[in-house]
């Protein structure tokens, strides 16, 4: 039986790790290691320095077995493969995350870091996005279908699937669009605002971006501006 391990970067109580338990837990032996809580934009750190806490957590589902870590996604991925599990996962499904992974957020993201890690290992890593505004009908009607189509599809060393789901409704979902490139633009362009002087001179800042739709045709921004899903190899920065 295929041996699956599943984590994120929003925390195991997070609602898209559980609907990705559910389309998907016919297809393997289901193991779960995820944060305690919030690792959004944790990239693919990793634990050196310092201990990593893991505890077997009661998931209400039977036959799934379930810890949290209190380590980044990528350190789920290392302890839940190397010394969690009792043999090696055949793939690792990260997500589904709250909030697309595109283009040059694609570096940032702990979803996306987790599944590098995998490949890292010999694994096949696929990243599962969707986004923020809550709708989740085209992810839950084409989740499980993708993941089958993609579980035992074997990539090159520090490749993934990066999958994102439009935020729409089905009535108004396009098609899936394969081999999409990684666009050069981006959803949000940062700026940081000053909220406050401090002691010396010192200043507060906090992000704050501004939304746009500006992509390249053929890219992974283009498909979900078109209410498409979107499916990409990605290639590991160092690769």
């Amino acid at each position: 039986m295929r041996k699956i391990l599943i984590t994120n970067d929003d925390g195991i109580e997070a609602s898209g790790l559980r609907r990705l338990v559910d389309a998907v837990r016919d297809l393997g032996e289901i193991w779960i290691v995820a944060p305690d809580g919030e690792r959004s934009t944790s990239s693919h750190a990793i634990t050196l320095h310092g201990s990593i806490d893991i505890y077997p957590y009661d998931y209400g589902i039977e036959g799934v077995n379930a810890f949290t870590c209190s380590g980044t996604p990528g350190d789920c991925v290392r302890v839940g493969s190397l010394s969690v599990m009792p043999y090696k996962p055949d793939v690792v499904l990260s997500g589904v995350n709250n909030g697309y992974n595109t283009a040059t957020d694609i570096q940032y993201s702990g979803t996306c870091g987790a599944a590098f890690e995998a490949s890292f290992q010999g694994f096949i890593g696929i990243a599962l996005s969707e986004g923020q505004g809550g709708v989740h009908e085209v992810t839950d009607k084409y989740l499980r279908e993708i993941v089958k189509e993609l579980i035992d599809k074997k990539l090159e060393f520090g490749e993934i699937w990066n999958v994102n789901f439009p935020n729409c409704s089905l009535s108004d979902f396009k098609e899936i669009r394969r081999d999409r490139k990684i666009s050069k633009s981006m959803f949000f362009v940062d700026r940081y605002q000053k909220t406050a002087s401090l002691d010396n001179g010192g200043a507060r800042y906090v992000i704050n971006g501004r939304y746009q739709e500006k992509a390249e045709e053929g890219t992974d921004i283009q498909a979900l501006i078109d209410n498409s899903i979107s499916i990409s190899i990605v290639n590991n920065v160092g690769i």
